[in-house]
């Protein structure tokens, strides 16, 4: 399977450190969170990944240069940043053919299961599903809604009033059906596209949630990275 690694965040709640490394270099027990995410890419099956770069990026190529993995790496450019699906909509050639695939947050660190994600995904017939966490923020994340069986009967981006603490992990399953939904919106606001803000509110009553009971962490705050150097094991 193909996976996307969205990857050109600034990191700006995590300067300065970000200021000299990309958020992707950004270091867990000693490896970057670039090195977790493409072990487990080969853990399991993922053979090829895209991955977009704009803060400090000739950091990563040397990280690549440098680093060995079992994996066709594409490497994407961006001169400004397109947003998260911005960057999905401007490289659907590189899925071109397939079923499905993997889009990825490159600033999280995890140890999911990606073959129990896949067949939930399957299991329900979804040509989209969202990954979700359980959160003690709920009003900082986007927040989801389920009915009984797993289908988002509501999400919203930072909610004054959440009725979950289930938040969007940045990890998605899809199937070639988004890019009309991209397109349709890239023409609507002829500017960055997020999915959290753009997309995913779009998708409510179609997309499934997948609860991670593995570790999750999102690696945007400073209070999470040195939690993570507390509580990481690897996987």
């Amino acid at each position: 399977m193909k996976a996307y690694l969205l990857a050109a965040g600034e990191g700006t709640r995590l300067r300065p450190l970000t200021y000299k490394i990309p958020k992707c270099l950004v270091t867990v027990k000693g490896k970057p969170l670039l090195h977790y995410w493409f072990r487990l890419f080969e853990k399991y099956g993922i053979t090829e990944v895209l991955i977009n770069l704009y803060h400090l990026p000739h950091l990563v190529d040397d990280f690549l240069s440098k680093n060995s993995y079992k994996l066709k790496v594409t490497k994407f450019y961006e001169k400004n940043l397109l947003g998260t699906a911005g960057t999905i909509a401007a490289n659907k050639e590189f899925v071109k053919g397939e079923k499905e695939f993997f889009i990825f947050y490159a600033d999280n660190l995890t140890n999911m299961n990606l073959t129990r994600f896949l067949n939930y995904h399957r299991s329900h017939n979804s040509f989209f599903t969202m990954g979700l966490f359980r959160t003690n923020i709920p009003k900082q994340c986007g927040i989801a809604e389920l009915d009984e069986n797993g289908l988002i009967t509501h999400f919203e981006e930072k909610p004054k009033n959440p009725k979950t603490n289930l938040a969007n992990a940045g990890v998605y399953i899809s199937g070639p059906e988004i890019f009309d939904i991209l397109s349709t919106v890239e023409k609507e606001l002829l500017s960055s596209i997020d999915f959290g803000h753009h997309i995913l509110p779009k998708l409510v009553g179609k997309m499934h949630g997948y609860i991670i009971k593995e570790f999750f962490l999102d690696i945007g705050t400073w209070d999470n990275y040195e939690k993570a150097q507390e509580e990481w094991e690897g996987g």
